[in-house]
């Protein structure tokens, strides 16, 4: 794998990024807090040692932790048994939460410092009011000096409602809070060359652009059947950390004094990517990376234009096939000749009305339903162009 090269004062930039950080997330991976055997309480407490010097010098810290169905699983029994079933795994998880969060309340308490306990699904992201409570929740305890630890309901989450990984979900939370970085830990030192453990010749990538699309090359699955996300699975919440202006850093969360390490600027550790260009605004982040579609409109070349490179709404003369069943205000995908996804919205019409109106002009709307709520099927500020890959 070849990487752009960056230009030389974006070392420069990375010594100012890390000094200028006041408030981050830090995920922490099932393969640094857990093993076969369960939880590793002495990773807990150093991890939770070096996270509350951070606190004590005036960052903010929220933590995405994975861990519960790893410290659950050798509890249940038999634990070979339905691991990929859900149920099994939504079992573990309830048992494995509540001695998840009891390491860390010991762990933070020897440092005279409090959790919270942060459960969240996607519903609670994907519906606005519940996305800007948990906001407030979490500033509020930011504000108050206490350490939320952040992680997905996985005992009521069905599959589609989950977020599909905790590395998903660290990204969506460093947007909900305003992070200034994402800190993505997991059991090998950020992206190489190539996988690491398969070619011990592997370079490790120290910097590199959040949409450089060639870095995906080095990306693999995971490995372990402690967790549900691999090196692609990181890159994807860089990428989407970086539509905030966030950047990520990937790094080793075995290693000792792997967080401090990460905020010092003199050393070299793990992979840090640059977020680059204008951040989409936060209600665009939202509707790009929060929401699950519940459609998909297959568009023509010239509105696939108009909406990529035009930024322009989406009228029904563009629209040319509807797949799916959607209501007013529901996210859709939009998809151009090619069958490639190149941007998200919000629509104006059901998808029965998007069938009627499709491939005519604004001025029939009114004629072809009996009346006419918008111009547009998806006006252009519920519209963001995504990146796909």
């Amino acid at each position: 794998m070849t990487v752009s090269a960056l230009p030389e004062g974006q070392l420069a930039h990375k010594s100012r990024l890390l000094r200028r950080t006041r408030r981050a997330v830090v995920k922490i991976g099932s393969n640094v807090l857990a093993g076969p055997s369960g939880l590793r309480r002495e990773r807990v407490r150093a991890l939770a040692g070096e996270i509350a010097t951070l606190a004590g010098n005036g960052r903010q810290l929220v933590v995405v932790s994975s861990g519960a169905v790893a410290a659950g699983a050798p509890r249940l029994g038999e634990a070979g048994r339905g691991r990929d079933r859900i149920d099994w795994r939504q079992a573990a998880a309830a048992v494995g939460q509540i001695w998840l969060m009891a390491a860390y309340e010991r762990a933070f308490a020897a440092h005279d410092r409090h959790v919270a306990q942060v459960l969240l699904t996607h519903a609670d992201l994907a519906d606005r009011r519940r996305y800007l409570n948990a906001r407030h929740t979490l500033r509020t305890l930011l504000d108050l000096g206490i350490v939320p630890i952040v992680n997905e309901n996985d005992t009521v989450a069905v599959e589609e409602l989950k977020f599909g990984d905790n590395d998903n979900l660290s990204a969506l939370t460093a947007s909900l809070v305003e992070a200034d970085l994402l800190v993505v830990l997991s059991d090998v030192d950020g992206l190489h060359t190539r996988d690491p453990r398969l070619d011990p010749t592997a370079v490790p990538v120290r910097i590199a652009r959040a949409d450089d699309a060639v870095v995906m090359a080095a990306a693999g699955p995971a490995v372990t059947g402690l967790g549900t996300g691999g090196m692609a699975s990181k890159l994807d919440a860089a990428r989407k950390a970086a539509a905030a202006g966030i950047p990520t850093v990937i790094a080793d969360g075995t290693s000792e004094g792997v967080i401090a390490a990460v905020f010092d600027p003199t050393i070299e550790i793990g992979t840090l990517f640059i977020a680059e260009g204008d951040p989409l605004t936060r209600r665009k982040h939202w509707i790009a990376y929060t929401l699950k579609p519940a459609g998909t409109l297959h568009l023509d070349e010239g509105a696939e234009r108009a909406l990529a490179k035009g930024g322009r709404s989406l009228l029904p003369s563009g629209v040319r096939a509807v797949v799916g069943v959607f209501g007013v205000g529901d996210c859709v995908r939009c998809v151009g000749p090619d069958g490639r996804e190149f941007a998200r919205g919000l629509v104006n019409y059901t998808a029965v009305e998007v069938e009627k109106i499709k491939g005519a002009h604004s001025r029939d709307i009114e004629r072809l339903l009996g009346y006419k709520g918008s111009d547009e099927v998806i006006h252009r500020d519920d519209l963001v162009v995504v990146a796909t890959g």
